[in-house]
This record gives structure tokens, C-alpha cells and sequence, in this order.
């Protein structure tokens, strides 16, 4: 008689949904840097190209497998100031989709450079343009707390241990049970156990809440709150967002020389992320990238918010000088 892999009876587990995987045909890793290791280690690029505009743990792979780097700056437009013919052919060159709205460019990008690989950290549910090498991290859209998926066109033929996420998880289930502030703690510490992690394949945990969520809901609502705050804060922005009819955000970026504004919305209970303090130690000062990481407040349009909840961030903003 075959044996089950499985108990029957006793406690209970987690109940929920059971779907399919968004991305159903990619790669499904432990995280987005091992992501990019994965990446690396597939296409063996003798140097890669990465913008000042972005987070410090890409490096993580990019020194444990010895690969030089070269940073190059972007412009107010969030695109690269960059000569693309001095791309080798043993070079690769990272793009951020930055806050989910660079879509349009990134196909234009495409068409620029063939060693080409796309962030979609914040904008998950770009889908990946055919040949680029592209990856994601669901931590940034939904409520798990590691995970990543990755669109390549070959597999490395290792055989990666499988992660575990049940002690990662514990910001989740305090933010559920009381509030996001007696969480913020070990929100840290659990992002913090992510730090130079193996390549391992995604945990079954968290594969099975990504299983779980209603993505239709999701991209409805973010298209929603997103739309509702760009008609009401377009013209006090300072980032041009236009064609961003194709993407689904992260937040919306609210570029501001306000620079006490972040502050002030933190004090009322509205928290805003900020991309990317390391910006801090690799940039000079008049860099665009500084006044992108201080100035852009990034205000949370995501699923669990109605349009109350966007008129409530509008109000907030009007007590204050946000132009």
C-alpha cells in the first residue's frame, strides 16, 4: 500500500484558498537577490550594469560571485543616463521597473540592449517580456514574508534545498492580532534573516498564501486608489507619470521638496516606505538619486485601502505644504 507524505487527522492547519500560482511557468525562489544570483549564475556575465537608485542587498549576490559592477545614474524621468554601446557582450544591465509605473519604457529598453534583466520588485504583476530575464518580489505587494518568482529562459540544474517561512512569519500574525506598530520589530528582525541566505526553492508556506490571494481584488484595488490619488495630487507632483495605463503600482510616488512631509504623515498613523537610504553612501550631493530617495513620498495605494482611505491620505497632506 503507497504511503501518504502526509498526516491525516489532528490539528488544524491554515485554512486557505487553493488556486494556482500567479506565475504558474516561473522559477519560485527563497528571494529576489537569490533571484538575481540565479541569474548570474545562469548567464556567468563578466560585469553588470546597476543603477544608484536601488537597494543595497543587490550587491549581496553580485559579491558573493565575485562579479564587478558599474553604477550609472538616472535621470527625473526614472530612466538611465547611459551610453548603451558600451554594453559587451558578457555584460548585463539592471533596470528597476521603479514603483510599478515604468512599463512602457521597459519595452522600449528591450529593444536597446540584449543582456538585459528587469527588477520587477515593485511592480509585480508586470509581466515578463519575452528573452528578458526578469524577477519578483511578492513580499512587496501581499502578506508573506520571503519568496520570490523568476522569468528566464534556462535553469540552473542544482538541486536547492527547499526554505521554510514558519519562523518568518511572526510580524504577520502580531499586525493580525494587535497593530502594525508592536510588529514593526520583528518586521526587522524577520527581514534581517534574509541576509545572505542560500539559493533555496520557495517555502511551501509561502507558496501556498500566494495560492491563496484574489488577484483580481488586488489589481482592481490598486488601479483604484492609485487613479484617485494621481487626479487629486497630479499637479503638486513633481514626477511625470503619464502611459501608465498598463501598470499595476506599488505606491504612488509623490515627489515633493517638502522634505518634512514623511514626518508628518508618520505622526498620523500613515507610513510611508522610503527607496533607498543606501542611496545615501553611494551618491554625491546634487545627484538626482538624492533628492529622489529624500523627496519622493511614497503613499500606500495598495488592496487593503478603500477610496476613504485615499481621501483620508489627501486630507492628511492638505494640513500641510506638499507642493
Amino acid at each position: 500500500m503507497e504511503k501518504l507524505n502526509r498526516a491525516i487527522g489532528g490539528y488544524f492547519e491554515l485554512e486557505l484558498k487553493k488556486s494556482r500560482s500567479y506565475y504558474p511557468d516561473a522559477i519560485r525562489l527563497n528571494s529576489a537577490r537569490n533571484a538575481l544570483e540565479y541569474v548570474l549564475r545562469v548567464r556567468q556575465y563578466s560585469k553588470v550594469y546597476i543603477p544608484y537608485y536601488t537597494c543595497d542587498v543587490i550587491l549581496e549576490p553580485l559579491i558573493k560571485l565575485d562579479i564587478p559592477f558599474e553604477f550609472y545614474h538616472i535621470n527625473k524621468d526614472l530612466e538611465p543616463v547611459f551610453n548603451y554601446n558600451k554594453i559587451g557582450l558578457k555584460e548585463g544591465f539592471l533596470y528597476n521597473n521603479y514603483f510599478g509605473i515604468k512599463n512602457l519604457f521597459i519595452k522600449h529598453l528591450s529593444a536597446k540592449i540584449s543582456n538585459l534583466i528587469i527588477d520587477n520588485a515593485q511592480s509585480f504583476f508586470s509581466t515578463p517580456l519575452k528573452g528578458i530575464d526578469t524577477f519578483y518580489s511578492p513580499r512587496k505587494f501581499f502578506g508573506v514574508s520571503d519568496g520570490a518568482y523568476l522569468s528566464i529562459d534556462k535553469e540552473l540544474k542544482d538541486d536547492f534545498q527547499q526554505d521554510t517561512s514558519h519562523d518568518r512569519m511572526s510580524h504577520l500574525l502580531i499586525r493580525a492580532d494587535k497593530n502594525a506598530e508592536e510588529g514593526y520589530a520583528d518586521f526587522g528582525f524577520n527581514d534581517s534573516c534574509l541576509i545572505n541566505e542560500p539559493i533555496k526553492k520557495m517555502s511551501n508556506l509561502t507558496h501556498k498564501l500566494l495560492c491563496s490571494i484574489n488577484y483580481d481584488l488586488v489589481k482592481r484595488k490598486r488601479i483604484e486608489n492609485f487613479n484617485y490619488l494621481h487626479d487629486n495630487l497630479n499637479k503638486h507632483n513633481n514626477l511625470k507619470i503619464e502611459n501608465f495605463e498598463e501598470n499595476i503600482p506599488m505606491v504612488y510616488p509623490l515627489w515633493t521638496k517638502n522634505l518634512n512631509l514623511k514626518k508628518r504623515l508618520l505622526d498620523n498613523q500613515i507610513y510611508c516606505a522610503t527607496y533607498w537610504p543606501n542611496v545615501t553612501n553611494w551618491c554625491d550631493e546634487g545627484d538626482i538619486e538624492l533628492q529622489l530617495m529624500t523627496e519622493i513620498v511614497n503613499l500606500p495605494i495598495d488592496q487593503r485601502y478603500s477610496i476613504d482611505d485615499m481621501n483620508h491620505i489627501i486630507n492628511t497632506l492638505k494640513k500641510f505644504e506638499y507642493a
